[in-house]
């Protein structure tokens, strides 16, 4: 496939593409995951009535890989290495598709402005600074990580 026609797709067909391409290599765990990401978008088609846009799709991947990142934390307390690295080779492989993770040090420049931008002064105004951060990192920075990273720079600590 060439660059051009790659930029062209829409997410829900570079998943199509790349599980047939995992089909015809016959790696079983990337056309199984990829066939997993795509029944969750479908899911989410249906329950909405309509074609999914491109940012929907990265919302249901990146759902997906939280659930792998959490069962990887259950499987490691467990003492199920095995199955802690199948999560991670399957994280690994939804990540692909998401946009390019923000850095930490990027996130805590993001998070400093919207901190300046609201004029927030303690950790009351969470809520206000999350609001303004939220839509500009969805999907390329945990909420956990932002919402740690406003907190500690809202305490001062």
């Amino acid at each position: 496939m060439t660059p051009d026609a790659e930029t062209t797709m829409t997410l829900q067909q570079r998943l199509e593409s790349a599980m047939r391409d995992g089909m015809r290599a016959r790696d079983e765990q990337r056309t199984q995951t990829l066939r997993m990401a795509m029944a969750a978008a479908q899911n989410q088609r249906i329950a909405r009535g309509r074609d999914l846009t491109d940012e929907e799709v990265v919302d249901v991947l990146t759902k997906q890989v939280k659930q792998r990142r959490e069962s990887i934390a259950m499987y490691r307390d467990a003492g199920r290495e095995d199955r802690a690295a199948s999560e991670e080779a399957e994280a690994a492989i939804l990540a692909e598709f998401l946009p390019a993770q923000l850095s930490e040090s990027e996130v805590e420049t993001m998070a400093r402005a919207a901190i300046a931008e609201t004029g927030a002064a303690s950790s009351a105004d969470l809520g206000r600074v999350m609001g303004r951060l939220s839509p500009q990192t969805r999907g390329r920075a945990d909420g956990q990580l932002v919402s740690e990273i406003v907190r500690r720079l809202l305490t001062g600590s």
